[in-house]
Formats: structure tokens, sequence, C-alpha cells
């Protein structure tokens, strides 16, 4: 899979930039897509608490600002934080759920080493490819080989700074959202079920 120029894929995964950055990215994406009339839906990270040691570490929906913190901590002679699988279970649910309620483009904040092992929030990333819709996410260099296995063919890596360009999202929306007709997505979902 290689680094793409412009988007063609369903799944769009920006690369190049230090994690803050790219999760700033995928906010100021949803934002626009929003501002062009389409339902976004997904959840993004953020940093709830940047004064402490293992900063609070949050998923934030798209949907409605609700926050699920995603780390753990270990009290106050720690200086690291645990994961947190709970957290990561109830963001994945709400995304979910957001997809079954009907969305037009899902923004996951990152596949990473849980979404590899089929944690995390992988269950969203499978939701939204069998539902047939565009996905916007994170992958580092680290989880490449991880990332192609999971997303295949239908995925490809764009860097942030062609990604950060003016009317790039939005003629990528249009190729992947304004484009699919139901039948489009009926066809897309046999495909990838195995099915005719």
């Amino acid at each position: 899979m290689g680094v793409a120029e412009v988007g063609t894929c369903q799944i769009v995964a920006l690369q190049g930039a230090a994690s803050t950055v790219i999760q700033e990215l995928l906010d100021e994406l949803a934002t626009r897509l929003a501002g062009i009339g389409l339902r976004v839906s997904g959840v993004i990270e953020s940093s709830a608490d940047k004064t402490r040691p293992c900063k609070a570490m949050m998923l934030r929906s798209l949907d409605d600002d609700r926050g699920f913190s995603i780390s753990q901590d270990l009290g106050p002679g720690s200086q690291a934080c645990n994961l947190d699988p709970e957290g990561l279970v109830l963001a994945c649910a709400a995304v979910q759920q957001s997809i079954a309620r009907g969305t037009d483009v899902v923004i996951l904040s990152k596949f990473g080493k849980q979404e590899a092992a089929g944690g995390g929030i992988a269950d969203a990333f499978g939701s939204a490819m069998s539902a047939g819709l565009p996905i916007i996410t994170a992958v580092s260099p680290a989880m490449m080989e991880a990332w192609t296995r999971f997303a295949g063919v239908f995925a490809e890596c764009v860097p942030v700074d062609v990604a950060r360009r003016p009317g790039w999202i939005e003629a990528w929306s249009s190729r992947m959202v304004t484009a699919r007709s139901p039948r489009d997505m009926i066809g897309s979902r046999r495909e990838r079920i195995g099915i005719g």
C-alpha cells in the first residue's frame, strides 16, 4: 500500500506527523466535512489533563462531544498509565451505534496495537467497513504491516501535508460519499461478506 497524493480509496490513513498533530487534523477534517453538510461520526483522541504524567487520555465522540477515558491512573507515584479497556469498549460501542443510526463518514482516532490484536476500536472499523462507509484514521509506520493485513485494498496512506491542502477533504468526500448510491453500498457489502 503506497502513499497517495489524492485519496481514492474508501479508507484514508493519515501519516507523517506526531500523534497530537494528526488528532488535531482529524478534528479539523470532521469540522470541514460537517460544514459541507455531511454527518460525521467517530472518535478522536485528546488529553483531558496535560498536567498529569499519564496525560489522562480520552476519546471524544464527534457525534455529541462525550468523552471516554482510555487511561487508568496508576496512582500518585506512577509515571505511566495503562490503557483502560473499558473506555475503549464504550467508545467503540458509541461509534457502532452512530453507524447503525446513519452517518456519512467515520473518523477513528487511530489503528494501533489494540486494534491490530482485534481489540480497542477494531469493531468500529469493521462496522464502518461493512456498511461501506468512508473512513479517515491514522496509522503509525510501526503498525503498517498489521494495518495492511486488516484494511487491504480498501485503504491508502495520505501524508498530513496533503490532507491539509485547501479543498482536499472536500474532493475526497465528494468521491467517497456523494458518488455512493444505495446499489453501490449493497454491492460493496456483498463483496466483503462473500455474497454473489
